[in-house]
């Protein structure tokens, strides 16, 4: 299943839309004022299905991530110096980045990849292609990217 991620162009939060291959609207990403970022994700039909909320005060940046209210785990960036690494405590996933933090591999705790993330570069605003392999963990995908591109931002905005 192939998600198209982008980033609202006039947005005071963050903002995105989240497209199927066809073009219809699976998702619709809202952010709101909190400290740190606060994202919440609502299916086609207007439900709240996630929440990403960053953890302020960490040393390094950690993310809680929500579904339909329920605490799932933390997604926690590791120390590295080349290449971006996150951890996720709930399901044994793990990311790894390339050295311009464009594209990504999620991979499950056998090392079998679970879903890529490319960015797609010459838009206007940030755009990710996510491939999953298995639809049942697209909004998990989804959640990663969310923390993932709040992290980036965190740094340069």
């Amino acid at each position: 299943m192939k998600l198209l991620f982008k980033q609202r162009f006039f947005s005071w939060f963050d903002s995105y839309d989240i497209y199927d291959e066809s073009g219809a609207t699976l998702y619709t990403v809202k952010g709101q004022l909190a400290w740190g970022h606060l994202l919440k994700i609502f299916d086609a039909g207007g439900n709240e299905v996630g929440t990403v909320k960053e953890k302020v005060f960490t040393w390094l940046p950690k993310f809680e991530l929500y579904q339909n209210g329920s605490y799932l785990g933390c997604i926690s960036k590791e120390l590295t110096f080349f290449k971006p690494k996150f951890d996720i405590d709930f399901n044994g996933w793990h990311v790894e980045g390339n050295f311009l933090e464009w594209d990504y591999d999620i991979l499950d705790l056998s090392g079998s990849l679970v879903a890529t993330v490319n960015k797609e570069l010459w838009n206007w605003t940030d755009t990710y292609a996510i491939d999953v392999t298995d639809p049942a963990e697209a909004l998990y995908a989804l959640m990663l990217v969310l923390a993932i591109d709040a992290e980036k931002c965190s740094r340069s905005c």
